[in-house]
């Protein structure tokens, strides 16, 4: 059996149920291994799967078939009708449905359609099983990131006074692209100057000075899989002051890196960061939380911040990124993605973190 599977099946179990339904894109992927726009997955308690498909994933349902078993079912006239057939073969009384993620029209069709089923709420259940990675999908994560840091340093090669945030973002995608990457992770934020206070702000015709901050925030998938990393480098010059701010961001983001472990609380390892920044009286423009997971989403599960109720756990994907951003003057972020191993904490960004000036 499917590995992720079968992790699906005793999670089941443990919830006292006969079956899961899933609809979320990303969650249909951890157990079919690809990224359908549109389908069901049913797993049973006993390991039986099915994938619900319609005829334009009908092949390539068929080919990662071949590797995860799934048996898959090309729809004749709905999903739901589908559903249906498969619920009363497997003589499902108590179904797991993702009460987080699907939407009110979906829920009350399979509520009507499935009337004398019992929906059970999965809550963050699945979430959690998807958070604590197996070797196989560590090995993916590791893939996507070492394409955008291949393409990151190529990217250095580019940056000139007088390119712009936005020719300079899509030539990071093209590289990305070319040396491998199956997608961008998200869109990629490439700003300069005065921008690069704006924690997400959108690459625009704004041209880079010199004496500016360039910072990178961007990723690469793989097989489904995501990377994430930021990087803030100088062009021309950087002032004393922007020299001082630098190391004082990746001193908050060693700290943190340094607390992170698994039985940590996210919190308190928010907490580590922001502690150095506060020292020198700069977390008031530190603006968002340390950090978030990582997978087949580009943010999922748990957060590291001070609202968190969350614990890092072995296998956790997460990255570790504190800013500060002073509006219109500049803005710094250092991220790194790192891995709660069995044997410890792993470091999966390479790139330098000492600061760069072009």
């Amino acid at each position: 059996m499917y590995i992720n599977t079968e992790k699906t099946a005793k999670l089941i179990q443990k919830r006292n149920c006969d079956a899961v339904i899933l609809f979320n894109e990303s969650n249909m992927h951890y157990i079919c291994s690809f990224s359908p726009s549109e389908g069901v997955i049913i797993v049973t308690k006993d390991g039986n799967a099915y994938h619900i498909v319609d005829s334009r994933y009908t092949e390539t349902a068929e080919n990662h078939a071949e590797k995860t078993g799934l048996k898959v079912i090309e729809i004749k006239s709905t999903f739901s009708n589908e559903v249906y057939d498969i619920i009363k073969k497997e003589n499902i009384k108590t179904l797991l449905f993702e009460n987080e993620t699907i939407s009110l029209s979906q829920y009350k069709l399979y509520k009507e359609k499935l009337d004398s089923v019992e929906f059970v709420e999965l809550n963050h259940d699945f979430m959690l099983m998807r958070n604590k990675k197996e070797a196989f999908e560590i090995e993916l994560i590791k893939k996507a990131n070492n394409i955008a840091e291949k393409s990151f340093l190529e990217l250095l090669n580019e940056i000139k006074v007088g390119k712009t945030e936005k020719e300079l973002a899509a030539l990071f995608d093209y590289i990305m692209a070319k040396n491998g990457s199956h997608g961008v992770s998200f869109d990629t934020i490439l700003l300069t100057g005065t921008h690069t206070s704006m924690p997400h702000g959108v690459p625009s015709e704004n041209k880079i000075k010199d004496g500016d901050f360039v910072l990178f925030d961007f990723g690469a998938t793989y097989q489904g899989y995501h990377s994430d990393m930021t990087r803030t480098i100088a062009v021309g010059h950087a002032t004393d002051e922007m020299k001082e701010a630098y190391d004082l961001v990746l001193k908050a983001q060693l700290a943190g890196i340094k607390a992170l472990k698994a039985g940590e609380k996210c919190a308190d390892v928010y907490q580590a960061a922001y502690d150095v920044l506060d020292e020198k009286d700069m977390a008031k423009y530190f603006r968002h939380s340390l950090g978030h997971g990582v997978g087949l989403d580009i943010h999922e599960g748990y957060n590291a911040s001070p609202r968190s109720k969350d614990t890092f756990e072995v296998g956790n994907v997460t990255s570790i990124e504190p800013g500060i951003y002073l509006p219109d003057k500049f803005g710094i972020r250092i991220e790194d993605l790192l891995y709660i191993s069995p044997r410890g904490r792993e470091n999966l960004s390479k790139v330098t973190k000492k600061l760069i000036v072009l």
